[in-house]
């Protein structure tokens, strides 16, 4: 298991968080195991995987030393604890709720609540996030939306999701994103419905050098 600290690093690292959110456990399993091949430092299991809490405790005993591994889509405290419990070291939400950021800082593990207006992102920071979740970032703007916030908000770390593409991913981190969430975008369902994991393997690659470009770029 990764220390805070140490799944924080592996968060940014990579810069890329794919968000795994499939029909089942059997598929998620298969898909992380090909994004890890991939060369990701951080995978996101979203609660509305069917199992979801079963898939984190076998991602975490397969791969625990190795990733940073998160919850998505968590509502509530009891939720995010049950996350926590069965081995995830980030938890992800679309909305900000005291009550989770609270669990989380209980336990020491990293938090990433889901705002989009500039109040609601200071709520989120002001709150105790680490990084927060904008979202969703792709019906407001995109990159330009994210280099907006950062103008007068430099000190927040930013996740954009939503809209982020293999196309994408390098202009939200040039417009100041700290990391880039993907879904769709990166996990394709028709590639996890043939079983062509070596697609999901190809595009975690291309994700990663988008980043990893325009970060160099800087």
């Amino acid at each position: 298991m990764l220390s805070k600290t140490q799944a924080y690093q592996r968060l940014i690292e990579g810069g890329v968080v794919p968000i795994i959110r499939v029909e089942s456990a059997e598929q998620a399993l298969r898909v992380a195991e090909a994004l890890k091949a991939g060369g990701v430092y951080s995978i996101e299991v979203t609660m509305t995987v069917p199992g979801a809490l079963r898939v984190l405790e076998e991602l975490a005993a397969a791969y625990g030393d190795e990733i940073a591994l998160g919850a998505g889509t968590v509502l509530d405290a009891e939720t995010a604890r049950a996350c926590i419990l069965a081995g995830a070291e980030f938890i992800v939400s679309p909305i900000t709720d005291d009550r989770v950021i609270e669990v989380c800082k209980r336990y020491s593990k990293i938090v990433c609540p889901g705002a989009l207006t500039p109040t609601e992102v200071v709520h989120a920071w002001e709150r105790g996030a680490d990084i927060v979740k904008i979202f969703p970032c792709d019906n407001v703007g995109g990159p330009a939306y994210i280099k907006a916030l950062k103008g007068p908000l430099p000190q927040v770390e930013m996740m954009p999701t939503g809209g982020v593409t293999v196309d994408t991913a390098g202009e939200f981190i040039k417009a100041g994103a700290t990391v880039v969430a993907a879904g769709s975008a990166l996990v394709k369902g028709e590639w996890v419905k043939e079983g062509n994991y070596e697609a999901i393997t190809a595009n975690a690659q291309r994700f990663i050098e988008a980043v990893r470009t325009a970060r160099a770029a800087g």
